[in-house]
């Protein structure tokens, strides 16, 4: 019988269809803009010979192309978040895409390479912007296991740019020429760029701005944790190119900054019933979800992403294979990745932490594996039989990046969602420098002394191995907590 409450009931639940729609659309927006900062970490490294030849760069420069860039990009992470929860989050993710498209042309049309390192770091700096806010938007527009379903396809579009970036851009610099196709590495994101600009105008939620009503942004907070992570992360970033032990004195310095820091935003803190808004508020370190995730997924990251690194440098300059047969050597990671990490969405609300746990196992044995079959497979034959271990350890990330996010910030409350997510990448991109630093000194230092690439990539793998039984540690002790605290029967 159609009475006025059937009728409104239906109303409301097309209305509710609709609003699940529209979310599910813009999420699309919001992985396109992760995809195109995320794929600019590693799509520039098998440019680099392109860019030498191209605009005469020194290996400083080509060096600070690559490091430029995830420097701007950690620095801006924290405060661009912060600014994202007080003032409007797709407002700041959509000066961010803007300023990331503008800042790829202008890369693609650097008449020099001073030019492309400045364009870099302002590129970096705009994907700083974009990537909180994408994490703080999927939990503001779903909840519960949408949620995490939606996080799922975040770690998906994190697992397939880190691991295709060589192949897109080996295929790029085929396709344009050795001498100019780096610049089409860069002007692909202008399309792109536009097209996610003019869906997210129309599609993402216009939201409560939490900023009314304080005295300001926190510039103290941001100069000590800006001057903090650039002290720590320099050296890192430029373990190769500065000579020297003094650069490591920068990384003391930098944890007396961020311990300065951390007393600035206590301070701030007391004060935010006055109207003041703390950078990071540290209430957010009181949840052991977010604390314990924050720390695994630095380790993860300083041991995982740097398989990238010295894998490719194994297969080219090991075994003489292009950069486009090396990119395609690489393809299992992120074909198991992308599987994983949608099935980890939605496995992770019944399983919890102990899914990550899964998965660290996962990529451990991975990593194992590649190192015996580099052991007892000669030749260029090692690319194809290290598929399958590969696989398993992309399987592996899938159930650890996606799941640990989801989690970490699942008892985040939505106000705060874009400063925890800027947080939680700040240590995600610290823990990739740091351990391709330390990864890259073992394997050239094996190089170098015995010019043995095999054995290099072993032992590179076995101290990346060693970052993801930490990620492992602390995942097994989050396990425990939850057991502690879960009711009895």
């Amino acid at each position: 019988m159609d009475t006025p409450t059937a009728r409104a009931s239906a109303d409301k639940a097309a209305d509710q269809r609709s609003s699940d729609q529209r979310s599910w659309r813009a999420l699309g927006v919001l992985l396109t803009a992760g995809f195109m900062t995320l794929l600019d970490t590693s799509i520039v490294n098998v440019a680099l010979p392109s860019i030498e030849r191209g605009l005469g760069a020194a290996e400083a420069e080509l060096s600070w192309v690559v490091s430029g860039y995830a420097l701007s990009f950690g620095l801006v992470l924290v405060p661009a978040g912060r600014l994202g929860d007080l003032y409007g989050r797709r407002e700041v993710f959509l000066g961010g895409l803007a300023l990331f498209t503008l800042a790829s042309v202008a890369c693609g049309l650097a008449p020099g390479a001073t030019w492309l390192v400045v364009f870099r770091l302002l590129q970096g700096a705009a994907a700083g912007m974009v990537s909180p806010q994408v994490s703080g938007l999927i939990q503001q527009m779903f909840q519960g296991p949408l949620r995490a379903r939606a996080f799922g396809r975040l770690g998906s579009v994190v697992g397939i740019s880190t691991a295709v970036g060589p192949l897109a851009g080996g295929l790029l610099i085929g396709g344009f020429g050795a001498e100019h196709g780096w610049r089409a590495v860069f002007f692909v994101n202008l399309p792109i760029g536009v097209a996610a600009f003019a869906a997210a105008l129309r599609l993402l939620p216009r939201t409560e701005r939490a900023g009314r009503g304080r005295t300001g942004f926190d510039l103290v907070g941001v100069v000590l944790l800006g001057t903090g992570v650039v002290a720590i992360m320099l050296p890192l970033v430029q373990e190769q190119q500065w000579a020297g032990r003094g650069k490591w004195l920068l990384i003391p310095a930098g944890v007396a900054l961020l311990a300065g820091f951390w007393g600035w935003e206590r301070r701030a803190s007391r004060q935010s019933a006055r109207g003041r808004a703390p950078l990071v508020d540290l209430r957010l370190f009181g949840l052991r979800s977010f604390s314990l995730g924050a720390l695994l997924g630095l380790a993860y990251f300083s041991g995982f992403t740097t398989l990238f690194f010295v894998y490719t440098l194994f297969l080219q300059n090991g075994h003489g294979l292009s950069a486009l047969q090396a990119g395609l050597a690489a393809t299992p990671v992120a074909v198991g990745s992308a599987g994983a990490a949608a099935a980890g969405g939605r496995l992770v609300v019944r399983h919890g932490r102990r899914l990550v746990a899964y998965g660290l196992v996962g990529v451990a044995l991975g990593l194992a594996g590649t190192m015996a079959v580099v052991q007892f497979v000669p030749g260029r034959a090692v690319a194809l039989v290290a598929a399958v271990p590969l696989l398993l350890a992309g399987v592996g990330s899938g159930l650890v990046i996606s799941p640990n996010t989801t989690l970490t910030l699942s008892k985040v409350p939505v106000s705060l969602g874009g400063s925890a997510s800027g947080v939680l990448q700040t240590g995600q991109r610290i823990g990739s420098a740091a351990g391709i630093a330390m990864v890259s000194a073992v394997f050239f230092a094996h190089v170098a002394n015995h010019d043995d690439w095999g054995r290099a990539l072993q032992l590179g793998l076995l101290t990346a191995l060693a970052f993801v039984l930490l990620a492992l540690a602390v995942a097994v002790a989050d396990v425990r907590g939850e057991r502690r605290e879960a009711p009895p029967d």
